[in-house]
């Protein structure tokens, strides 16, 4: 499914509210001025609220398990909008809630 490419401006959230950001962007490929987001690259999630009674801990990590079908970026497939990705500890989805509106993939 075509999506839009995430790069470093897009907001993306766990699901307690955590602002999550890429661990380190595929700076050679650039959307808006700012570098994309390859799949495996994890990202790391500040500022989530969670804390749990039964104490696995708030989000600090997402993996992403999709990615763009036919779009790379250094031979690894890119982020785009509508990829999945899971937090760790907690496994909820990471949300994208803006993103660039230029640049679409699939």
């Amino acid at each position: 499914m075509p999506g839009y490419l995430l790069h470093m401006g897009a907001t993306v959230m766990c699901a307690h509210g955590g602002q999550a950001m890429p661990a380190s962007p595929f700076p050679r490929v650039k959307v808006g001025g700012q570098p994309i987001a390859t799949q495996p690259v994890p990202w790391t999630v500040a500022g989530c609220a969670f804390v749990p009674p039964a104490g696995n801990g708030p989000c600090v990590m997402g993996t992403w398990m999709t990615g763009a079908l036919r779009v790379t970026a250094g031979g690894m497939p890119v982020l785009l909008q509508d990829s999945q990705a899971t937090c760790v500890p907690t496994g909820t989805p990471l949300t994208v809630a803006v993103t660039q509106v230029r640049v679409k993939g699939q």
